[in-house]
């Protein structure tokens, strides 16, 4: 069962809210008694997720941001004593073209968002979670993070360096009243996440999932964060990858004829 969280620390931040996972992960950290805070550049949505999880009776708010402005990141966190949790989710893939042909302007934002967004929401906050007493970092980078793959060079290069920002914060922060926690999904079929990495391409988009049975949703991977996030405080999940049965690896799908 899912631990309440404490009164000091029940402010849940989640990155990249407007849909897919963050989207998910809000309602269900939520739906643990988080008061939860949504961001994401798109204010409208945010808003609308935010307005359905309080008429579910819980706590949320909206707040437009973008992760890459460290300015308002900095802004943004300024508003908070105490926060809880904190999950990084915002990020995304842009293209599948090789190395050798790759755009470097796809490479650049992918790097921007996925790892100095990551970067900036965790430096401006992590003072805050230490002062929660019960603090919690979750990392949402991808098994792209994990293993190599053609036509993701640049997505590939980003979520390891999510991977390793993970990694070496939980070293230096041994002994800080803050976990640090990593989610790797595999397979993740969302409205939004193929479709943006092949510019609006939805035959591209269907491709990717083409044959697959059950490939994992968004809701699959929100649970997985709020099990973590939700274990005793003395509990850490450092590492926590999770794939449809269908894929034994990033190269490797079952997929019905």
């Amino acid at each position: 069962m899912a631990t309440a969280p404490s009164a000091a620390s029940r402010i849940a931040i989640v990155t990249g809210a407007s849909s897919g996972i963050g989207a998910a992960t809000a309602r269900q950290l939520a739906a643990a008694g988080y008061r939860v805070v949504l961001t994401a550049r798109r204010k409208d949505r945010i808003e609308a997720v935010a307005e359905e999880i309080n008429a579910a009776g819980h706590s949320a708010a909206a707040y437009q941001l973008d992760v890459t402005d460290r300015a308002a990141v900095d802004e943004f966190a300024s508003a908070f004593k105490t926060v809880g949790v904190l999950v990084n989710n915002a990020g995304g893939a842009l293209g599948a073209d090789p190395v050798a042909t790759g755009d470097p302007a796809h490479w650049r934002s992918m790097y921007e968002t996925n790892v100095i967004g990551t970067l900036n929401l965790t430096q401006a906050l992590l003072p805050k979670l230490v002062a929660s007493g019960d603090g919690t970092v979750v990392v949402v980078s991808s098994t792209a993070g994990h293993g190599t793959y053609e036509g993701g060079g640049g997505y590939v290069a980003a979520k390891h360096g999510e991977h390793v920002l993970a990694e070496t914060l939980r070293l230096e922060i041994v002994g800080r009243p803050v976990r640090v926690i990593e989610i790797a999904p595999g397979m993740v079929k969302t409205d939004e996440f193929a479709l943006t990495r092949f510019g609006g391409d939805e035959q591209k988009a269907s491709k990717v999932y083409e044959g697959v049975a059950d490939p994992l949703t968004a809701d699959d991977v929100a649970e997985t964060i709020t099990w973590t996030v939700t274990r005793p405080s003395h509990v850490n999940v450092d590492l926590l990858v999770l794939r449809p049965r269908a894929q034994a690896s990033n190269t490797k799908v079952h997929r019905e004829p």
